[in-house]
């Protein structure tokens, strides 16, 4: 499958497009439904007729945000169209979603009349608390935001302006604090007059560039007083001087701003610059100079790109989600200069704050630190939405433009967090984490078509080295007929590799000739693709293992305990899935390994757990859930249970675990405190939960796959010595690579064994 066709499939299949509309109320019962529409919907109706400032209270309107464009700039495609640019629009609600839990209409306007326009935007503006405007050209896109900002009382902002402009007005400050610049006295050289180029320049004068020191060029070169044909925004920015080409301005420039195209930008314009020179060349996807020219030019510049491949990554999700956050939760009537400010000395300070283990994880990079490949941000930052959202709120109530004031700005930032937790970005971060250092996964069932699909995925994303074993010719023809692309991808064709194949049976003989198994058992035990598999991982030459998209669970689970074996520390292994779902992320174990656990058995399970969720940087808080609450019954699981807990309070004490109870107390911390107010969770929120029997976990888990909206990750197998990961059957080509990249990740922590407890 080529890009073109993936792309359109990713689109295309289960419900068409990327974003949904899903009730937010009980819609169950015929009482329900007469409160939802009528008669019961007259009250709040009612309501806000005698207050209209009561639709944020009785409607989604408090957090509905509209993306709005016409389709005459869409990202590098042009004027395509409204209709055209509606997956872009749809895209951009999924972000406003995932990043700060705001909901999206996107609206696709077709007209390229300003007035037309304006007065349709007017017209739909009740139903939402702010309007983002999207993908609409220059110049019409200034007269149209004034206007709407003008005329509406919600916020309106035109992302293509200001988001990059925040954004890079953030990475500006701390550019200039590293190379020990006063921003009053730096030349800059905008290169581009184009939207985002003369709003980055307007918000460079407000950080505290002076006017006389911008100089913009276009694709005529220097703008300059006099020059004719100039539009009213290009105007604004015509300055006097005899420098006409944009060689000629940079010579002795502090700073160079490219909104352009590719490749402007030579080694020699940049070494013609001011010492320690700041050059942000945000032209996408191929910059106005390379990031290794750049580098190559001189060693005492600070560079960044919009692209996501080189440090200090110029991206407006760093912004605009937040801003429209803080702008709605104080039901601001605007989004003014005073919030846009904000914003950027928000994310510029937050830059400078130690950063967080799952962000070094994530983007594989232990020293991150504030220093000139550390400029901005990571884009995976969590802290961003609990740091942005409060300085445009705060910003937006000092400046007068918030109905709607905040009293504990504490527990505010709280819910920001709770708001936006690990769900949406766990495996965005194990994603760039393995990305960063890719590991070698072998494949068993290496001719399975969705194998072949995942490895696909792996290579292009550069995830994992896939190792494919099955027949070559086999591989290779599926490869074609379904016009996949995986350029280099290893093939281990047993029948080739006689060599390799001696090597590992002779290795597995030698390990297994204490346990009954004749070289004879051997050499047919190794024409299991699975054994191949485990041996090539045993061996080192495999980092992880993947099988089960047609082998039984059960069976490839025992060929693992015998050829890799589990960790020294470990009695047993375990099970668990990952459910993502809008109350947050939870870890459930044990769902694949083990059917009825002792009390023993359970406390191995509980710490497995515990430690596979440290490594995600989550602080877990673990409830091990049965029929019964805290001794309500003596007998059975809930003995163990009981047994188990009273060893882990005692030997791990750092543990936070409790148990056992009914699993509406783990998750009801209310009515947990309340009932039982001496339980150690205290007023923590459950985030994994540890079944009492694989029966119990099996059903649960078969029950999320099924009801709601979840996404399941999973099974992860916990305490083998080596990283190997078994699917179940009839798994889908994106868990095998959410396993793929998990084993990734385990290749990467291989001193987590040293670290082992049990």
């Amino acid at each position: 499958m080529d890009s073109k066709n993936e792309a359109l499939k990713y689109h295309e299949e289960g419900r068409p497009g990327k974003i949904e509309v899903t009730p937010s109320k009980p819609y169950s019962t015929q009482h329900d439904l007469s409160l939802a529409y009528s008669p019961g919907v007259a009250q709040p109706c009612l309501a806000i007729k005698d207050n209209p400032a009561d639709a944020y209270r009785y409607t989604a309107k408090s957090n509905l945000v509209a993306v709005i464009s016409n389709g005459t700039a869409v990202l590098g495609l042009g004027d395509i169209g409204a209709l055209a640019g509606k997956p872009v629009m749809e895209g951009k609600g999924l972000l406003f979603k995932i990043f700060a839990d705001i909901d999206v209409f996107d609206i696709e306007v077709n007209t390229k009349d300003v007035d037309e326009f304006i007065q349709t935007v007017k017209r739909i503006a009740p139903t939402f608390g702010g309007i983002n405007l999207e993908d609409i050209k220059a110049p019409e896109c200034f007269e149209i935001e004034r206007r709407l900002k003008e005329e509406l009382d919600i916020p309106v902002m035109h992302d293509d302006q200001h988001g990059t402009a925040i954004i890079s007005g953030a990475g500006l400050l701390n550019a200039l604090e590293l190379n020990g610049k006063d921003i009053k006295d730096i030349k800059v050289v905008v290169n581009g007059a184009g939207a985002a180029a003369i709003s980055c320049a307007r918000f460079y004068r407000s950080l505290g560039v002076k006017r006389e020191h911008i100089l913009m060029c276009d694709s005529r070169g220097v703008i300059y007083e006099g020059r004719p044909g100039l539009n009213a925004e290009k105007q604004e920015f015509a300055v006097r001087t005899e420098v006409r080409t944009l060689e000629e301005a940079l010579r002795g420039a502090d700073v160079f701003l490219g909104l352009s195209v590719a490749d402007i930008l030579t080694e020699e314009m940049v070494q013609s610059m001011a010492k320690d020179p700041i050059v942000f060349a945000l032209a996408n996807p191929n910059p106005e100079i390379s990031y290794e020219k750049a580098m190559h030019s001189r060693p005492d510049i600070i560079f960044a790109t919009g692209r996501s491949d080189y440090p200090n990554q110029i991206n407006n999700v760093l912004g605009f989600p937040y801003i429209f956050r803080g702008a709605l939760d104080v039901q601001a009537t605007s989004i003014n200069e005073e919030m846009k400010l904000a914003a950027a000395y928000a994310i510029a300070d937050l830059t400078k704050q130690p950063v967080p283990e799952s962000v070094k994880m994530a983007y594989h990079d232990p020293a991150i630190s504030f220093d000139r490949n550390y400029i901005i941000p990571k884009a995976l930052d969590n802290r961003l939405i609990s740091c942005v959202a409060p300085a445009v709120a705060k910003a937006a109530i000092e400046s007068g433009v918030a109905r709607k004031t905040i009293e504990d700005w504490e527990a505010y930032r709280e819910g920001l967090e709770h708001r936006v937790s690990h769900d949406n970005g766990l495996m965005r971060l194990m994603t760039h984490k393995a990305k960063a250092n890719p590991k070698r996964v072998v494949f068993a069932e290496g001719i399975n078509l969705q194998v072949l699909q995942a490895a696909q995925e792996l290579t292009a994303e550069h995830i994992a080295f896939p190792i494919l074993i099955g027949d070559k010719a086999v591989i290779l023809d599926k490869i074609a007929k379904n016009k996949l692309s995986i350029p280099g991808v290893a093939i281990f064709d047993p029948a080739v590799e006689t060599a390799k194949m001696e090597h590992y049976t002779a290795r597995y003989y030698e390990k297994m000739q204490r346990r009954g198994v004749s070289m004879n058992k051997a050499k047919l035990r190794m024409l299991d693709p699975n054994y191949v598999g485990l041996m090539m991982l045993e061996c080192g030459d495999a980092d992880g293992f993947i099988s089960g998209v047609y082998s039984p669970y059960k069976e490839v689970f025992e060929k693992a305990k015998e050829v890799i074996g589990l960790q020294p520390c470990c009695k047993y292994a375990a099970g668990m899935h990952i459910a993502t779902t809008k109350r947050g992320t939870y870890f459930l174990a044990d769902t694949t390994v083990n059917s009825h656990p002792s009390a023993e058995t359970l406390e191995y399970v509980t710490v497995l757990a515990h430690d596979a969720v440290k490594n995600f940087d989550i602080e877990p808080v673990i409830a091990i859930t049965s029929y019964s609450n805290f001794g309500e019954y003596r007998l059975g699981s809930p003995a163990q249970i009981q047994e188990c807990i009273t060893q882990l309070h005692a030997k791990y004490p750092e543990i936070l675990v409790d148990g056992e109870m009914h699993a509406s107390m783990a998750f009801d911390k209310e009515l947990r405190q309340r009932e039982y107010p001496f339980s150690v969770l205290g007023d923590r929120d459950v985030n994994t939960i540890i079944f009492p029997n694989l029966s119990s976990g099996s059903v649960g888990l078969g029950m999320l796959q099924e009801l709601g909206s979840h996404e399941i990750i999973g099974p992860i197998l916990l305490g083998m010595n080596k990283p190997v990961h078994i699917l179940q059957m009839g798994c889908q080509v994106r868990d095998i690579v959410h396993m793929a990249t998990l084993a990734v990740s385990d290749a990467q922590q291989e001193e987590k064994r040293d670290m082992c407890r049990i």
